[in-house]
């Protein structure tokens, strides 16, 4: 009995050998699936994510007056309401102009006024809150002025906005 019992150890250990691979492992392709799937979705998140843009913080103001006078039209650049400080321009403004506009405080309230080729004689003027601060003439072929003023302090703005 000695021969049967060496045929079946040799048996058990032919069959207990390494399995053969019939391809890739399907718990390595499904992980991978998900994790390009969750990377696409953040991707497409960055890309058509339309949501709003966050409203400019609450910035004390305070209210300035510019005004441009003269005959015919200048080309007129000002500081508005954007806190970025970008400039807005109107070009070929018919003179009197008058625009009053609240400027964030940290920006300087600038008026500039340039007259085209046919020259002539314009004025800038620049009040904050109705008190006059500065006034400049341009003359001549494309004669240019500009007016700036300083805003009051953010203690009196607040109290008064």
């Amino acid at each position: 009995m000695p021969s049967t019992d060496s045929t079946e150890s040799t048996e058990s250990t032919e069959t207990a050998g390494p399995k053969e691979s019939k391809g890739p492992d399907r718990r390595a392709l499904a992980v991978a699936a998900v994790l390009l799937a969750a990377c696409g979705g953040l991707v497409l998140y960055g890309v058509l994510d339309t949501g709003e843009k966050k409203p400019e913080q609450d910035v004390p103001r305070a209210s300035v007056t510019y005004e441009v006078t003269g005959d015919g039209t200048a080309d007129i650049t000002y500081q508005g309401r954007s806190r970025s400080g970008e400039a807005a321009e109107a070009t070929g403004v018919e003179l009197p102009w008058r625009k009053t506009v609240d400027v964030p405080l940290g920006r300087t309230p600038t008026v500039t006024i340039t007259l085209g080729e046919k020259g002539g004689r314009a004025s800038c003027a620049l009040a904050v809150r109705g008190k006059h601060v500065q006034t400049a003439t341009a003359y001549g072929e494309f004669g240019r002025a500009t007016c700036r003023g300083e805003l009051p302090p953010a203690a009196e703005s607040s109290t008064s906005k």
